[in-house]
């Protein structure tokens, strides 16, 4: 990261966004790192904030520089962008650090979203926040939020898990220790995964709960598929091509009262007659709604009972 570079690779008169035919000159950053959000799809979800950060500061760091060049030849900004994404973070990090010591302002951008969610640049702010910098965040669009509010699923409470485990029993472990979170959940999902996870969370959490399958938001063939984990699964069960990036939305669990614990251990000691002690424990948290950690670990003692 050359000193030309970081002052961004044009002079200071350069610092400047367009909106349509005005250029309007961006103002002095104060030193600090700056986690500024992106659109998700369409290039006009830009905060006016955002666009002056990217074009006044000294250091652009980004996950993909041609990604990001898109975004700053629609505003007219000139600011060079510099990689910093999983692969380099070791060594691109500290060279944001050293130019956050020297005075410099760092703004930081993903592909699309907000920085920080599901992205390296989280060890950059920890970095940056040990070091004494400040971090200072710059709002805006967000792929998990925006399909919350579109799903139509309740929004009042909402818990954010990333992306599920790629093996089917990691990922079936995943969702049964997810199941009685009183909350909608969300998860990022690819195109060729969609289904299997569908699948899986039907089986886990049950046919008859909520979910919508949200998949390129913001874009042109934008769709929001709202029904039951059932019919959900049966769709994309068909086997039919799904493209475009998804986050997949979950509806909290229902009402139930809570299992007496003598039912508890007899649906754990029928279920463990024809499975394994994960797999029962699995099926019992599916019907229960209780954690599947508490009832592998009573699974254990019940056997361990009838040993003895």
């Amino acid at each position: 990261m050359r000193d030309e570079g970081a002052a961004g690779g044009a002079g200071e008169s350069a610092k400047s966004f367009r909106l349509h035919n005005a250029v309007i000159p961006a103002r002095p950053l104060a030193p600090a790192l700056y986690l500024v959000a992106t659109p998700i799809g369409n290039l006009s979800d830009i905060t006016l904030r955002a666009l002056e950060t990217l074009a006044g500061a000294d250091v652009l760091a980004c996950e993909d520089t041609r990604v990001t060049r898109v975004l700053l030849d629609r505003y007219g900004i000139v600011n060079r962008p510099y990689a910093y994404h999983e692969h380099n973070a070791e060594e691109a990090g500290p060279r944001l650090i050293a130019a956050l010591e020297a005075g410099k302002s760092v703004a930081l951008v993903s592909d699309a979203g907000t920085p920080l969610v599901s992205d390296p640049g989280y060890r950059l702010a920890l970095l940056a926040i040990a070091a004494g910098h400040r971090v200072v965040p710059i709002p805006g669009a967000s792929a998990p939020l925006a399909a919350l509010v579109g799903s139509g699923l309740p929004n009042d409470a909402f818990f954010f898990a990333g992306f599920l485990p790629s093996k089917d029993k990691a990922r079936r472990d995943r969702l049964a220790e997810l199941a009685s979170v009183p909350a909608t959940l969300l998860f990022f999902e690819s195109p060729h995964r969609i289904a299997a996870t569908v699948e899986a969370a039907a089986d886990v959490l049950g046919e008859a709960r909520a979910a919508c399958v949200c998949r390129e938001l913001t874009k042109t063939f934008e769709e929001f598929r709202r029904g039951t984990l059932g019919e959900l699964a049966a769709h994309y069960g068909d086997g039919a091509a799904v493209k475009g990036e998804i986050v997949f939305v979950v509806g909290p669990p229902g009402e139930a009262a809570a299992p007496e614990a003598e039912d508890v251990d007899r649906l754990l000691t029928a279920l463990a007659r024809d499975m394994s002690t994960g797999k029962a424990a699995t099926e019992a948290a599916r019907q229960t709604g209780l954690p599947r950690k508490d009832l592998y670990q009573r699974l254990l003692d019940l056997k361990d009972a009838d040993a003895g």
